[in-house]
């Protein structure tokens, strides 16, 4: 008993001595938690965060919930064609963007173009992509007036920042083998492209711009409310009016939509991935 006993202390003996944070790296956790803080307070009141409002609230938000439990679909029809008309604002926005994002994302890769041409074109991609959709369908609704047309341009330029920037990574992380073998048959830089880098980006491709598609047709619904067409200008009249009923039967028709896309898109995403 007493060997087991001396064992099994020379074994704790013998295991190395925990870790010692050093103090230096204690104070920089506590300045960092105490910032992070400051910064959520901060915020708090910037947002003029008050749950008490939901309390004080209660009763219309109790209304505004038994209205939207009685969907009213009279005017299906018009839901229906709206409903059409938003996805064909996602289609032709996110189509234009695809077309156009595929040589923009391919100029954006730093390895199949020089760094002098990614930089400056990334940059332009960016400012596509840091203007929120709502922003460009106003300045097009400026231009070009009320309407889908406005709402299918707002999408084309935003998306062709956000589908560039994506194309560009997927390029950016292939196989450089395929490429080399053909620059060492002789073959131009248009060749490396068309059968070194896209048969390896192409399935990659096809899931973002499936995915910006979905993306899509969520925005499009959203910016009939500015007045960029679509479904969304049918709700802002029903919100505008009261009419919580039939703006359910629209909230409905949008969901099972981009449900009903979801599973279109997944079965071709698994066709091609």
């Amino acid at each position: 008993m007493l060997a087991a006993d001396t064992a099994h202390r020379s074994a704790l003996a013998a295991l190395p001595a925990p870790p010692v944070t050093p103090l230096a790296t204690k104070l920089t956790r506590l300045v960092l938690a105490a910032a992070a803080v400051v910064v959520l307070v901060f915020c708090w009141y910037e947002a003029e965060m008050n749950p008490a409002q939901l309390v004080a609230d209660a009763g219309n938000m109790a209304t505004l919930g038994s209205e939207f439990l009685r969907p009213d679909f009279t005017d299906w029809d018009v839901y229906f064609n709206s409903m059409v008309e938003t996805l064909a604002i996602a289609v032709w926005g996110t189509l234009l963007a695809v077309i156009v994002g595929i040589p923009f994302g391919i100029l954006c890769a730093d390895n199949v173009v020089p760094r002098w041409v990614a930089f400056p074109v990334r940059r332009v991609m960016d400012a596509c992509r840091a203007i929120n959709e709502l922003v460009f369908a106003l300045i097009f609704i400026a231009a070009v007036g009320l309407g889908p047309f406005a709402g299918v341009l707002a999408l084309f330029v935003h998306t062709t920042g956000v589908v560039a920037k994506l194309f560009s990574e997927a390029v950016e992380a292939i196989d450089p083998a395929p490429v080399e073998g053909i620059r060492g048959t002789g073959g131009s830089w248009l060749q490396e492209v068309i059968y070194g880098v896209l048969p390896q980006v192409l399935p990659l491709w096809i899931s973002y711009a499936l995915y910006r598609f979905e993306s899509n047709v969520r925005s499009a619904t959203v910016l009939g409310i500015v007045g960029g067409g679509g479904i969304g200008m049918v709700f802002n009249e029903t919100m505008r009016g009261f009419l919580y009923s039939q703006a359910a039967a629209i909230l409905i028709i949008v969901i099972v939509t981009v449900s009903l896309l979801d599973v279109i898109s997944q079965n071709i995403r698994k066709r091609f991935i």
